[in-house]
């Protein structure tokens, strides 16, 4: 990400205004994309979908790209960096996902194993990222865990048809923790426009022949579909996606994984707003336990020990 973004006005805590906003931003986006994707499935395949995407975001930012003409990455190895994420998110997790979508799988079941990434990201964390996860980040992780079990098994009962299936939801899970872990260990700033470009790239060039062999190239173009598919260019592939990013580069990995824990609470509440979905007494403690745990998991422990002190003294 550009390291402009850093002169954005700051508060009292020291983080550009950008950086305050961005988790709350990329939880209401990325949580709401899993129902427009749901939506935008009715009208076409999968993969087809995604390249659709990945295709009208590329036509958005090459022509920005060549009138800005941002600086360049500087050496193979950083062209490579970006490659390599940009295969991990938009090939590997978004394909493997859609892909158990048109398989069978519930939503409830993949939005129970994707949302394990903190605890993935948290065991890995040390030896990859160097970074060392604490028994207080810890504690915050499992009940972030517990939150978004609750959630999902208040809703819905979890259906997989077969094993093959939970391992494509797996495959998902791995990839998202793996761009995760190596965007904070090789990560080096570039300006957005270069990234966004480079990362929808691939996922355009590898996801394109994945459409054109598996998909039988039916779109129904209805109001619907083109606000889904509206809403997955910008929404998800340019905003969310770039804040997600930028929150890695500027944050520990484990504290910007922990996000992951509200999103599928954040969009059973989305579908309870929008569409009506009932939301059972449990889904709500579900949140609650879930919004907890985010807090610990990205808590400074520095913070929470001062605090406690206080108390004790009075």
């Amino acid at each position: 990400m550009s390291d402009s973004a850093g002169t954005l006005p700051a508060s009292t805590t020291g983080k550009p205004l950008w950086l305050q906003v961005a988790p709350l931003l990329f939880l209401l986006l990325w949580s709401g994309g899993f129902a427009v994707a749901k939506v935008g499935l009715l009208s076409t395949g999968p993969f087809t979908l995604l390249a659709m995407r990945y295709g009208l975001v590329l036509v958005v930012l090459l022509p920005l790209l060549v009138w800005f003409r941002p600086a360049l990455p500087a050496t193979p190895r950083a062209w490579v960096n970006l490659v390599v994420v940009g295969f991990l998110i938009q090939v590997l997790y978004f394909d493997l996902s859609y892909f158990a979508f048109l398989n069978g799988i519930s939503a409830g079941a993949l939005a129970l194993i994707v949302s394990m990434q903190p605890i993935v990201v948290g065991l890995a964390a040390p030896a990859f990222a160097r970074e060392k996860v604490g028994l207080l980040r810890w504690g915050g992780l499992l009940l972030g865990l517990a939150g978004a079990g609750l959630v999902i098994a208040s809703r819905a009962s979890i259906e997989v048809t077969s094993p093959g299936v939970i391992l494509l939801a797996v495959g998902a899970l791995l990839a998202m923790s793996s761009a995760s872990l190596y965007e904070k260990r090789y990560g080096v700033a570039q300006h957005p426009l270069v990234t966004n470009c480079v990362q929808y790239a691939v996922g355009f060039v590898c996801t394109l022949p994945l459409a054109l062999l598996l998909d039988d190239g039916h779109v129904d173009w209805s109001p619907s579909f083109v606000a889904a598919l509206a809403y997955l260019v910008i929404g998800n592939s340019l905003i969310a996606i770039s804040l997600y990013l930028a929150m890695i580069r500027a944050g520990e990995v484990s504290k910007v994984s922990a996000l992951f824990f509200l999103v599928p609470p954040c969009s059973a509440l989305i579908a309870f707003v929008l569409i009506g979905e009932a939301m059972p007494p449990l889904a709500w403690v579900g949140m609650a336990l879930a919004a907890s745990g985010v807090a610990l998991a990205s808590a400074q422990p520095t913070l929470w020990r001062a605090r406690i002190g206080r108390l004790l003294r009075r």
